[in-house]
Formats: structure tokens, sequence, C-alpha cells
């Protein structure tokens, strides 16, 4: 009898917890995410591809954190709300960009991504295109993935 009492709760927490993964949350009643961190990292990433594609400044008003800071390929710094302001004016068009290569690390609650990548497009009305090196972190607050700053670095690198 002693072991029947033991495997009824085991077998209510197993189901509970089947239960709370099919309907995508975690024990605390929070939604999980789907996939590994570096799974949601490169969800991420792609998403915000599409969005500077797209000029959607309201994917980054939610993407980027209040404190976010960017450092653009031509040493320029930018806070959040600079950034979004060029999308939303228009100062910032892209009208490609190809992923040349990744690379994702974790660090608990903290993910940094190193990117290669191809972009063209105008800033302030002037052409540009090239390869771009940028690494992006990552911090997940509240139980969701914010970016929190970036650096991008022309390549190849010229004398």
């Amino acid at each position: 009898m002693q072991k029947v009492s033991l495997i009824v709760p085991a077998l209510v927490a197993t189901c509970f917890l089947a239960i709370l993964c099919a309907l995508g949350q975690d024990a605390k009643g929070g939604k999980a995410e789907a996939g590994t961190v570096e799974q949601q990292i490169t969800a991420l990433s792609d998403q915000a591809m599409q969005a500077y594609l797209k000029a959607d400044a309201n994917f980054f008003e939610r993407y980027f954190a209040d404190d976010y800071t960017a450092i653009h390929r031509d040493g320029t710094l930018l806070t959040k709300a600079q950034e979004i302001e060029n999308l939303k004016s228009g100062t910032l068009r892209y009208e490609a960009i190809d992923m040349l290569g990744k690379q994702i690390r974790t660090y608990g609650n903290v993910a940094v991504i190193v990117t290669a990548s191809s972009s063209k497009g105008t800033f302030n009305g002037k052409p540009f295109d090239g390869d771009v090196l940028s690494t992006r972190i990552f911090v997940k607050q509240k139980g969701i993935w914010k970016e929190i700053a970036s650096q991008s670095t022309r390549f190849p690198l010229t004398q």
C-alpha cells in the first residue's frame, strides 16, 4: 500500500507538468518560450532582419530594452529612441540584408550573438552597402528576451 501512495503523487505531478507543457506555460504560470535559447535568439534575430526591411518600428519598441545602445559601422552611437526614429522617419532604409554566418553563446539570462551580414540601403539619403560584423547582447527581462546593446564593424577591414 505504501508504494501506491508514493506513485499517485508522482503521477499527478507528471500529469500536471504535461498539461502545462501542452498549454505552453511554465510552472510559474507564465508563457513558456519555444525551443532552446539559441533557437529563441535566432528567431528574434530573423524577425529583426524582417522588421528592418519593412521599417517596422513597432517591432523594435518591443524588441529593444529601454536602455538599448547601438554603435553603428560608422561609429555613431544611438539610443533606442534614436534608432526607432530613424526607421519611422525613413532616415534609415534597408533594401537587403543577407546573413552570412552567426555564433550564439549563452550565459544564463544573457545571450550574445555575433553575426556576419551583408546589407544594402540608404542612411540620410546616402546609399550604403557592404559586409558587417555585429555583436548583439540580449538579456531576459521579466521572461522576455530584449536586445540591450549592439556594435557593428565593417569588414573586410581596410587599411
